[in-house]
């Protein structure tokens, strides 16, 4: 497979050279890192957080927006097809990277990881990536700065003139479109950490409804975590039968039926006390290539629209 960082630069260029068209910003910091401003002093839209999704599955995965329903009004949806869904998914999508920088929290996700390539899926895989450009999509509520962008290098092992950061918060419209991008990516993690090997999944399809902006980024959280966990749609196709499917789903989980900021709230909002469980999709359906075809799960409007404020 050809580098993920590379065929990720190729959308960051996209965004750069078509900033306006996007309304995202690009800028150079003092030690030659890039940041693509997604949605923090930049307003973005739905072709911004489309192409910072491209940009987290390195251009692994097709995206597109539908129209669906919700409570009788209508409501976008985040429709993701990958046939590299290992690749795409859990080695660049995941946000599997906690930056946490002086003063500067963020979340990441993209290929930066697999230049780095220490967590569990890169093995499974067989996949550690090899290039001097690289890519980090961070989920933060402040531009990073120099420190970040040295941080990445560091890890990375590439110059900070070859860091590129795309910045978004979660209460934006990229936010929210590219975190409704994570419906069948939170379905192949959950397999994962249940015993099934990513790499006989064949094909990854996955939907769920772009949660409406919020005012602040708790509230945005719990509104995005609970599109995917009540509303998202998974469709795979895999080689190996497997008879812990049905646990992929959110309704397996002990957490299941409370919205997701009650969830963080009784946490503190320390995730690592929130139970992995409940970060997965309403429904899975898996297709056992020359096998059996499951449906597990199923969708919460009644949940969906109280959170949504619909």
């Amino acid at each position: 497979m050809e580098s993920l960082n590379r065929m990720a630069v190729e959308r960051v260029d996209e965004a750069i050279d078509f900033a306006e068209e996007f309304d995202v910003g690009a800028f150079q910091l003092d030690n030659e890192a890039t940041v693509i401003d997604f949605g923090l002093e930049f307003d973005g839209g739905i072709e911004a957080g489309l192409l910072l999704a491209e940009v987290q599955t390195a251009g692994l995965a097709s995206l597109g927006t539908a129209m669906g329903e919700l409570a009788g009004t209508p409501i976008p949806h985040v429709e993701l097809h990958t046939d590299h869904p290992g690749l795409a998914l859990l080695c660049s999508q995941k946000a599997g990277w906690e930056l946490s920088v002086g003063e500067f929290e963020g979340l990441g996700s993209g290929p930066a990881r697999a230049l780095v390539a220490r967590e569990e899926e890169f093995a499974l895989m067989e996949y550690v990536d090899a290039f001097d450009l690289t890519v980090l999509a961070v989920e933060c509520d402040r531009l990073p700065g120099e420190a970040v962008a040295e941080e990445v290098a560091d890890q990375a092992e590439v110059s900070t003139s070859g860091v590129y950061l795309a910045a978004f918060p979660t209460a934006s419209v990229a936010g929210s479109v590219s975190v409704a991008a994570r419906a069948a990516e939170l379905a192949l993690f959950r397999l994962m950490e249940l015993g099934y090997d990513p790499a006989d999944v064949v094909t990854a399809t996955g939907s769920a409804p772009v949660a409406p902006v919020a005012g602040d980024e708790r509230t945005a959280m719990g509104r995005t975590n609970d599109a995917l966990a009540y509303g998202g749609q998974v469709h795979l196709i895999v080689e190996e039968d497997f008879d812990r499917f049905d646990e992929a789903v959110s309704s397996a989980g002990e957490e299941y039926g409370r919205p997701f900021e009650e969830v963080f709230d009784d946490a503190d909002w320390s995730f690592d006390d929130v139970p992995r469980s409940v970060f997965a999709p309403a429904q899975v359906t898996v297709d056992v290539r020359g096998g059996p075809l499951y449906a597990h799960g199923d969708t919460d409007e009644d949940l969906l629209a109280e959170s949504f404020g619909v």
